[in-house]
């Protein structure tokens, strides 16, 4: 090969290119804008590493709560206590700490510059957004705070997070390592997270596959925008002289011009993106611009990658051209596509998975390499065998209106370019449905049902020690919207003060709570209870004797001092049988009403709140949470729902669906641009045909029908590679066969959706082309 003579030849067609006048720069910027869109998705793609690193650094670098009794520090001029009260309003969830300084060099919270004082605090921009807003009124009553500054983006995972520190004071006393405790410095270390099963792992590599392919082939598509007018042109370089290789090469540089002016563009693109990114918020997640950052080597293969694509797939595009001094041959009938070829690339796609099938999470990770290939294979194939149909199905068509036949004539003379602009849509709507069986199929294993009784209750509330339950019950049988409340405390009993040899639980509340849990006789306030029958617990048989002695909240060795209040097992003391509570647990021990308790015994209760609510009423949640919040702030209250899901499972499936959203917006705004570069071709015969006294409804409804067409072939071919793969997909994870019928008459909807809502956008630019003065000409 010579590389001068390459490098000419080249550089002359990049420079006609952007010197062909207007026709050329036309064709230039379609180009550049179609590479440009998938270039900026894959530096997006490129900078989730980073922005992946870089929220996990800020995560830990804030780190207070680790959930540990073990080596809480000393009280000292250095440390701070801190106290975890995160919430949630209107399904937002917010991070909340009350910090209490207890000396002058305390530590500061990442992005603080000073601790608040008790009944201040510091927010986070856009928490102090919502707390301004209308929006906020029910949060600002949950928030008695005075706000005095902004958390700095250095303590903030994301530009969008709900967070604020708040200045408390007597949080000393109420340390127990796991909601609140004392801390000489954020970011403690935490441990390593748990490796993710082969599975979770094949999700992700699949995710990744399924979102980037459409990607490159909507690159490879938009590097052959005027494809038909640039042969065409060729044919000149011919009549002066240039060899048939020669001419190759040239329009493989006017190629190369429009996918280096895509890389500027798509650089474009991807910094405007970058700059949305810190005021966006998709399914709950949102980052910083500065997080943003394409991986270096990453980037340079997108650099390097993208311009020799377009090289390449000229080149091999044109090798099926005879491009001759006097034209291009195109009018003769071409050779009918061969389909052996185009069958082999989704059958060796099956071929590399098979080896995994039934392997599950039982028998080793997946090979990685044999999972991207497979899949690659599976998808390609649809490239190559959606020409093959569409040439097959429309050389058969024929009769039909006036618009009909202009539709598939034309689409009888370049079936080429009408796969081209599907073939996208295909890929992506089969990766999707594959994606969506998989998901499907494993999703039981990731989720299970909520041992919680959600017919009994739907919210509950955990209280702090100094909150009595009489005073909670009445708050919230007060608030709008709830129908029932059952207050239950719960302490331990010891035989002794110090590290007890018998220890049994105590459960505190009125006799109408206590039915939560017990079957009772009758009950009166100042009554006990013993548990027996069924699994009763033994050593509360033991310690129920009547007169006996215990201790309420014995201490352990566990640098805790318990609160030992001391309590007579009283001689009236009755006996109760167990039932299942509204956690479906089953509560043992002894059972006492408040007035059967010590003066000081409520103190070391700790209080669940179990909350039967009218879900229609309005902001009912919010309601509960605000009444919690007046009941302390170390009080936290959470909904109840009837299944609980892995979060790591559920991140990758909110993955998906923010690179679903961005291939979507892709798939949509290239296939926009191909319909008008196609439109931009026939401006001549479109104008013709209306100056011949063609309608424009007709000529309107055949664009449609050369639209309609494709597509409807190519959503037939994706739901079979996307359910042939999905089934293999859910056999290599070992679950039961199911195909997702919704899912896939969903994922079909949206693309066909796709196709319509661009077809409407071009629809006019399309009538301003059907006008007779296009026929003329400089």
């Amino acid at each position: 090969m010579n590389v001068r003579q390459w490098s000419r030849d080249l550089t002359m067609g990049a420079r006609f290119a952007f010197t062909g006048g207007r026709e050329g720069w036309m064709r230039a910027v379609l180009t550049a804008v179609g590479v440009g869109l998938g270039v900026a998705l894959l530096l997006l793609t490129t900078a989730i590493p980073s922005a992946l690193q870089a929220r996990s650094d800020r995560e830990k670098a804030r780190t207070d709560i680790t959930f540990s009794d073990v080596g809480i520090p000393k009280a000292s001029d250095r440390t701070l206590v801190v106290a975890a009260v995160d919430d949630t309003y209107r399904d937002k969830d917010i991070r909340g700490r009350e910090v209490q300084p207890e000396g002058s060099r305390a530590p500061l919270p990442p992005g603080v510059k000073k601790n608040p004082a008790p009944g201040e605090m510091v927010v986070s921009p856009a928490l102090a957004d919502l707390l301004k807003s209308g929006d906020g009124k029910l949060l600002r009553e949950r928030l008695p705070y005075r706000t005095v500054g902004t958390i700095g983006e250095s303590g903030l995972v994301g530009a969008n997070e709900l967070s604020f520190y708040a200045g408390a004071d007597n949080l000393a006393p109420r340390i127990d390592g796991s909601r609140v405790t004392r801390i000489e410095h954020f970011g403690q270390p935490l441990g390593p997270p748990d490796p993710l099963d082969p599975v979770l792992v094949l999700l992700i590599i699949v995710v990744f596959v399924v979102l980037l392919l459409p990607v490159g082939v909507f690159i490879a598509a938009a590097v052959r925008f005027g494809g038909e007018r640039r042969d065409r042109r060729l044919a000149a370089l011919r009549l002066v002289g240039s060899d048939s290789r020669m001419t190759r090469r040239i329009a493989a540089g006017e190629a190369l011009a429009g996918a280096v002016l895509g890389l500027a563009f798509g650089t474009v693109f991807f910094l405007l993106a970058r700059q949305l990114a810190g005021s966006v918020q998709i399914f709950g997640k949102s980052v910083f611009p500065s997080y943003l950052n394409p991986t270096p080597a990453l980037a340079v293969l997108v650099a390097v990658a993208v311009p020799a694509a377009a090289v390449l797939v000229t080149l091999l595009a044109l090798r099926g051209v005879v491009i001759e001094p006097l034209g291009v041959v195109r009018a003769a009938k071409p050779a009918r596509r061969r389909l052996w070829w185009r069958l082999l690339l989704p059958i060796g796609g099956l071929a590399m998975l098979y080896p995994m099938i039934g392997k599950g999470n039982t028998s080793g990770n997946f090979n990685q390499y044999l999972v991207i290939g497979g899949v690659l294979l599976l998808l390609i194939g649809v490239t190559a065998l959606l020409p093959w149909i569409v040439e097959a199905v429309v050389s058969r068509l024929g009769s039909g209106s006036v618009s009909w036949q202009l539709a598939i004539r034309r689409l009888q003379l370049s079936t080429g370019t009408a796969a081209r602009m599907v073939n996208g849509i295909a890929v992506a709507v089969a990766g999707a449905i594959a994606l969506q069986m998989l998901f499907a199929g494993v999703e039981g294993d990731y989720t299970k049902s909520s041992p919680n009784d959600v017919q009994r209750a739907q919210m509950q509330v955990r209280l702090p020690y100094d909150v009595p339950l009489d005073r909670a019950r009445e708050q919230y049988a007060r608030t709008d919207g709830v129908r029932k409340v059952a207050a239950i405390g719960t302490a331990s009993l010891g035989d002794k003060k110090h590290d007890p040899d018998s220890s049994t639980s105590m459960t505190v509340g009125n006799c109408a709570s206590l039915r939560e849990v017990a079957t009772l006789p009758a009950c009166h306030d100042g009554d006990a209870f013993l548990i027996k029958g069924g699994d009763a617990d033994p050593d509360a048989l033991k310690l129920g004797r009547p007169g006996r002695t215990l201790y309420i909240d014995p201490s352990y060795d566990q640098g805790l001092v318990g609160k030992q209040v001391a309590w007579t097992v009283p001689q009236g003391i009755k006996v109760a049988r167990v039932r299942a509570d509204a956690t479906n647990g089953l509560t043992g021990g002894i059972l006492v009403t408040p007035s059967a308790l010590p003066a000081r015994g409520a103190e070391a209760v700790e209080g669940n709140v179990y909350l039967q609510i009218d879900q229609s009423a309005p902001d009912v949640y919010d309601l509960v949470r605000n009444t919690t919040a007046k009941l302390s702030p170390l009080a936290h209250a959470w909904t109840w729902a009837s299944t609980e899901q892995d979060n790591r499972y559920t991140s990758i499936r909110t993955g998906l669906s923010v690179g679903a959203t961005c291939v979507l917006f892709l798939i949509g705004a290239s296939l926009l641009i191909s319909q008008l570069e196609q439109l931009r071709e026939r401006k001549k015969l479109l104008s013709v045909l209306v100056a011949f006294g063609t309608r424009r409804r007709t000529l309107s409804l055949s664009v449609l029908w050369q639209t309609a067409i494709p597509i409807a072939l190519g959503l037939a071919l994706a739901s079979v590679v996307g359910l042939t793969l999905g089934v293999v997909l859910q056999k290599m994870t070992g679950v039961s066969v199911r195909v997702d019928w919704s899912s896939l008459l969903s994922m079909t909807g949206i693309g066909a959706g796709v196709v319509v809502l661009v077809t409407a956008l071009s629809l006019p630019p399309l009538l301003r082309l059907m006008r007779p003065d296009g026929l003329r000409t400089e």
